[in-house]
């Protein structure tokens, strides 16, 4: 919220660092000759190299990394789909839920609910770098004539706002993913699938419990983007000056575990939000439904107990290792087929 709330729960440093870098780049002065428009159409055109080759990256991240998102979505969710009759056993693990799936579903289905995903990206970023612009320039305060506490209210603030405005917009596609991926073949139900593709998602889900379906764990999802934002501004803002001093101030590697650890960490800390709203969306179609979020958190608590919403995180952190090691092997294959790297601070 990836953005997306998705997005926002775990994201690689890799990522950030260069979106931001692009952003930049975009609100950067250009000096424009009276004789010519060339400095300000190169600029432009760099610009949307840049972007839309960073759409590219996105895709191609989250395509690899597909496999196992799904594994987690469906251990993260295994409980709902035991409950509704659509999974005859527990997974015992990671490699237990990549075993049986592929082995009842056959090895493409690690990709199920991948389009949903590629495509909730693109509009995501988009509608990101707009809403943040706007909320940043409302609030407008700065970390030096401001002071600390106000300058990180205003991020709490601007990113969730801007996070809550996009997933606006977005949110049944992050929906529509959750349900496909999780739609396992149901020994009990005959092996059948619920859903046949994106489309059947929005048809069924509408005409079962209408718009509201599509959004069930929506504002439990605005405060998890608060609560991740919270945790990873105020951790790496205590731990920088104390941890990047002497030789590892300028270093890119340990600027980058820091981020990365942090990244890490403060996704675990809104896990639970994330299990939350998942959780929540898993009942739209179904006959009995949590009545809220802190119904389903109370629920999950009593019956299942606190380890249950944490289901799926070890392969969550996975996922945020796929994604690094994706975009390092992209940014290498930028540099042999075009002799620089798009998107990043190699780019032009």
């Amino acid at each position: 919220m990836s953005g997306g709330y998705g997005d926002e729960i775990i994201k690689s440093p890799f990522v950030a660092n260069r979106q931001d870098t692009i952003l930049q780049r975009s609100r950067a002065p250009v000096l424009i000759q009276s004789t010519t428009e060339a400095p300000l159409e190169k600029k432009t055109t760099s610009f949307v190299v840049d972007f839309l080759m960073g759409e590219v990256f996105a895709a191609v991240s989250k395509t690899a990394a597909a496999p196992i998102e799904r594994v987690k979505l469906l251990i993260q969710n295994q409980d709902e789909m035991i409950k509704f009759g659509r999974l005859s056993d527990p997974y015992k693990g990671i490699a237990d839920c990549f075993t049986r799936t592929i082995k009842d579903e056959g090895v493409l289905s690690l990709w199920r609910g991948n389009t949903a995903n590629v495509i909730r990206y693109f509009p995501t970023q988009a509608l990101n770098f707009a809403f943040k612009d706007y909320f940043k320039r409302m609030f407008n305060f700065d970390k030096e004539r401001d002071g600390y506490w106000k300058w990180f209210g205003e991020n709490l603030a601007s990113g969730g706002a801007a996070g809550a405005s996009s997933l606006l917009f977005v949110y049944s596609l992050d929906y529509a993913r959750t349900r496909l991926a999780n739609d396992a073949k149901a020994a009990q139900k005959g092996g059948e699938r619920q859903f046949n593709g994106l489309l059947d998602v929005y048809r069924k889900t509408i005409k079962s419990d209408g718009i509201p379906g599509l959004y069930r764990g929506f504002t439990i999802s605005c405060v998890g983007i608060v609560v991740y934002r919270g945790f990873y501004f105020g951790i790496y803002d205590s731990l920088k000056p104390v941890v990047l001093v002497g030789n590892l101030q300028d270093s890119f590697f340990a600027s980058f575990f820091l981020g990365w650890g942090i990244t890490i960490g403060a996704g675990l800390a809104s896990y639970p939000i994330d299990t939350v709203r998942r959780r929540m969306m898993m009942t739209s179609g179904e006959a009995v439904k949590y009545k809220g979020s802190l119904d389903a958190f109370s629920q999950i608590m009593k019956k299942e107990g606190t380890k249950s919403l944490f289901k799926g995180a070890a392969a969550n952190i996975l996922r945020v290792v796929a994604g690094a090691g994706v975009l390092a092997g992209y940014d290498k294959l930028q540099l042999i087929v075009f002799g620089k790297k798009y998107g990043s601070d190699g780019g032009s």
